[in-house]
């Protein structure tokens, strides 16, 4: 085994361990397998890191799953919508390039980031309420929209989902975080489908960095239960600052 699988390896613990708090896993994995595997073209290496960020996500939500409350209703909506939909989004991204949507979620994550820092309530507590029917419309929504992005786009998925969680059902950062990994597992079994049948996984990678992200995955999910809402807020904010940097460079120096 070479170093540079082995730093491949460590790199999948820290982005199992990030994106079971608040998503952005992908901002840690995704370079670095780029840059490591780059004789892949460079959708054999994304469709192959789909197989640890699931591992990760899969792990993370047991966890979640018990010690905060969920809505096994709305999650199998939620996941059902989000799967299909981010298969289509990732056919369309081996059809077009997604380039074009990064000034704008660099517009509106700059926002984000602002907002989030300046309210200091903001994903503390549960208080939006919404008829059962309006709820549902809004959560077969986020499915569908963050499905498709997490498809065709991806970076930031999970960030995303807790911010609109929190911002349209009411939700606390933990639990918001709770709802957003087991819609990030659906998204990513989708992606995992498309990639798998276009045969664009290398599976002796995918493996062992899947046993790395699921550790980091567990660790990650205990520390957010543990630590609570602060936590979780401050990790938000970190990782949708790295978010920030990652589209500014895509967009001015690329």
């Amino acid at each position: 085994m070479t170093i540079e699988l082995l730093l491949l390896f460590l790199v999948a613990f820290a982005a199992g361990f990030a994106d079971a708090i608040v998503g952005g896993g992908g901002l840690i994995q995704t370079p670095a397998g780029l840059i490591s595997r780059s004789q892949y073209p460079v959708s054999t290496v994304i469709g192959t890191l789909k197989i640890p960020a699931f591992s990760g996500t899969a792990f993370a939500s047991a966890q979640y799953a018990r010690k905060v409350a969920l809505n096994y209703n709305q999650l199998a909506a939620m996941t059902t919508v989000a799967l299909v939909a981010t298969f289509c989004g990732s056919k369309l991204l081996t059809m077009i390039s997604n380039v074009f949507m990064k000034p704008y979620l660099l517009f509106i994550l700059t926002g984000v980031l602002i907002y989030t820092y300046a309210n200091n309530k903001f994903g503390n507590h549960s208080s939006r309420s919404h008829n059962s029917k309006t709820q549902w419309i809004i959560i077969l929504l986020i499915s569908l929209l963050l499905g498709f992005y997490d498809g065709f786009i991806g970076t930031g998925a999970g960030s995303f989902l807790i911010m609109v969680f929190i911002s349209f059902l009411g939700f606390n950062f933990l639990k918001a975080s709770a709802h957003a990994k087991f819609v990030n597992l659906a998204a990513n079994l989708g992606s995992i489908a498309f990639f798998a049948i276009s045969g664009k996984i290398i599976y002796s990678i995918a493996i062992p960095m899947a046993v790395c992200n699921g550790l980091g995955g567990i660790l990650g999910a205990r520390l957010a239960i543990l630590k609570g809402n602060k936590f979780i807020r401050i990790f938000f904010l970190i990782v949708v600052s790295g978010t920030i940097i990652r589209f500014a460079y895509d967009v001015f120096f690329r």
